[in-house]
């Protein structure tokens, strides 16, 4: 028997009202605004916007709660183009998809911002239990930036890697950490550099006493680069199950996994709302395809963001998500 523990990976969806506040105020789209330097109007909006979510998802059941990241302009990138080592330049596309993100250029010694901790301080202010932190995984925010300063990609691996450590620092207790990883399944590792990545993400995952989630989407990971995450000292591996159901299983019956496990089943791109008997299906299959498997906790989650749905749709599949997995199901 297993423990199904409902939950996302963040980045949620604005508000239809957040946007009109947001525009009025600065006179432009919020993609255009500035992190790190709004002024008490804007903050008001955030903090408005951030305990509407919250409440959000309370409303729905989930058992980890996110603070919602509202402020991340940038996507995973918003850690590092609020930092004041970097330069935001010129407007990049976000993978390949229609959503973009202004290019973070590393110019100088990385450290600490405390933007991320600050916002969890207000979440943890509105959560009694279940409070989960999200942040990019170092891998791929990495992959995201430009350095101009470390000169070299083992050296900007392992800045970030500290930066990130040096922000969980400053972080109030949560219960769960998702690091959300991306780049290794879009943009894998080579040879030697799949296994600093799993270093660096293990390095991460030791600087905090949350449960840790190495959470990748957009495919399935390549046989070598899972092989060398499983290294990593993580809780519990990600997979996204809408988008490659097939090659994931392979990974998990090949080279086993952890003892928890999270499995991306509702789709964060589609607006078709899956309802909670499918999502405990999904579970029930994969416990039926890896036989060897013996999870003790399974985090069912929502593949990827969700800054990519409607709004009502984004609630309808915390609605459904939220009514799966209160008693425990086979998997």
């Amino acid at each position: 028997m297993t423990e199904v523990v409902t939950t996302t990976p963040g980045l949620f969806p604005l508000p239809d009202w957040t946007k009109d506040e947001l525009s009025e105020l600065k006179g432009h789209q919020k993609a255009d605004l500035i992190d790190g330097t709004e002024g008490a109007e804007i903050q008001s909006v955030y903090d408005r916007t951030r305990g509407e979510l919250i409440e959000r998802q309370q409303a729905a059941g989930l058992d980890r709660v996110v603070e919602g990241q509202a402020r991340w302009d940038d996507m995973i990138a918003h850690p590092l183009a609020v930092a004041d080592a970097v330069e935001t330049r010129g407007i990049v596309r976000y993978y390949d998809n229609n959503n973009f993100y202004r290019e973070p250029v590393v110019t100088d010694d990385l450290a600490a911002t405390g933007d991320v901790a600050a916002e969890l301080d207000s979440a943890a202010d509105r959560v009694d239990s279940g409070l989960q932190a999200v942040l990019p995984g170092p891998y791929s925010l990495a992959d995201l930036a430009t350095d101009e300063h470390y000169g070299d990609e083992q050296a900007f691996l392992g800045a970030i890697a500290e930066f990130l450590t040096a922000e969980l620092a400053e972080f109030p207790d949560v219960e769960t950490l998702f690091l959300l990883e991306p780049s290794l399944v879009e943009n894998p590792p080579g040879d030697g550099a799949d296994q600093r990545a799993s270093e660096a993400i293990d390095h991460v995952a030791a600087a905090t006493d949350a449960d840790v989630v190495a959470h990748t989407y957009w495919g399935a990971l390549e046989e070598k680069v899972y092989a060398h995450l499983m290294d990593a000292d993580v809780d519990a591996i990600g997979f996204d199950f809408v988008a490659n159901h097939e090659d994931n299983i392979y990974n998990i019956n090949e080279y086993g996994t952890k003892s928890d496990v999270a499995l991306g089943l509702v789709d964060g791109q589609n607006t078709l709302v899956e309802d909670p008997e499918t999502i405990e299906e999904r579970i029930e299959w994969v416990g039926e395809q890896t036989p060897s498997a013996d999870f003790e906790t399974v985090y069912a989650t929502i593949n990827t963001e969700t800054f990519y749905l409607p709004g009502n749709r984004f609630e309808e599949k915390l609605d459904a998500l939220g009514a799966v997995g209160k008693t425990e199901v086979e998997a």
